[in-house]
């Protein structure tokens, strides 16, 4: 959380603090009231930073979050359908996708296009939906093929309650630490996306941005590139940190598992596995597998 705090803090307030810009001096200077030098056209290069990160973390969020807008349905019902010809519909064209390598496919839309920010979200996004799907897919199938689905079928329980209630809390601790993961990945294809001239201004204040331009005077004045370089890095590595040790704190203990009523409330209003466990062994007289 530290490692991630600093550059989120940046990022996303940074821009409340930075002032209205001042005079511009000569290119890659230090002092003269610039705490981190001047960049290559005279800015300051504080007042760079805090601006430059919001674009990053926007739209990385952004990207990722619409990936999983689009995956999360089509892999669902990828798993759930029982007609072979649905699922090759739907999952065959992600695969096609899936095989043009995603940075290539963003540089060509670029190149056709500009895309801007929002732009820029949209292609990430799309790009990481073959992908994303496909392990929805595996998670959700590995669920689905459980006794449970089954039983909620002939039950009568529509597709939603299926889908969303058993397969998709089923498959919760996956989804996060891809979402971790891919956060990561979507970080790194916006941030080169922006180093190379896609989807921003050349003199845009974006942290990659000022990677690619000021590294000229890296020699001469490293602040304006080691500053923005180190802030995307403690952004993704403390994204991916994070993550983990969100999943390692979350992973259940046997007391945790409780059909159908949460943690922590297996007593008195519904059976644990290790109750269901052991009332099924006195019934039968033998040992029952939970």
């Amino acid at each position: 959380m530290t490692v991630v705090a600093l550059p989120l803090v940046l990022a996303l307030l940074g821009p409340l603090f930075a002032g209205g810009p001042g005079p511009r001096t000569a290119s890659f200077t230090l002092g003269a009231g610039h705490w981190l030098g001047t960049d290559f056209v005279g800015r300051d290069v504080w007042r760079q930073v805090l601006h430059g990160g919001r674009p990053v973390v926007l739209t990385a969020l952004a990207a990722t979050a619409l990936s999983y807008l689009v995956a999360l349905p089509v892999g669902l019902l990828a798993a759930l359908t029982r007609r072979r010809l649905l699922e090759e519909l739907l999952m065959r064209p992600l695969d096609v996708l899936l095989a043009v390598p995603s940075l290539l496919l963003i540089l060509l839309a670029a190149t056709v296009f500009s895309p801007g920010p929002v732009g820029l979200a949209l292609l990430v996004a799309l790009v990481n939906v073959p992908d994303a799907a496909r392990l929805v897919r595996a998670a959700a199938a590995e669920a689905a093929a459980r006794p449970a689905v089954e039983a909620l079928r002939m039950q009568g329980e529509t597709w939603w309650r299926i889908a969303v209630g058993y397969v998709g809390r089923s498959m919760l601790r996956t989804l996060a630490a891809d979402t971790g993961t891919r956060l990561t990945g979507v970080l790194y294809l916006v941030a080169t996306a922006a180093f190379l001239g896609a989807g921003v201004a050349p003199d845009a204040a974006d942290w990659a941005v000022m990677v690619d331009r000021n590294r000229i005077g890296l020699f001469v004045q490293p602040w304006a590139v080691v500053v923005p370089a180190l802030l995307i890095i403690a952004l993704t590595m403390g994204t991916n940190l994070l993550f983990d040790a969100a999943l390692v704190d979350a992973r259940p203990s046997e007391r945790d598992w409780d059909w159908g009523r949460g943690r922590g409330r297996g007593r008195g209003r519904g059976k644990t596995l290790l109750d269901a466990t052991r009332t099924t062994r006195s019934r039968t007289g033998r040992e029952a597998r939970p």
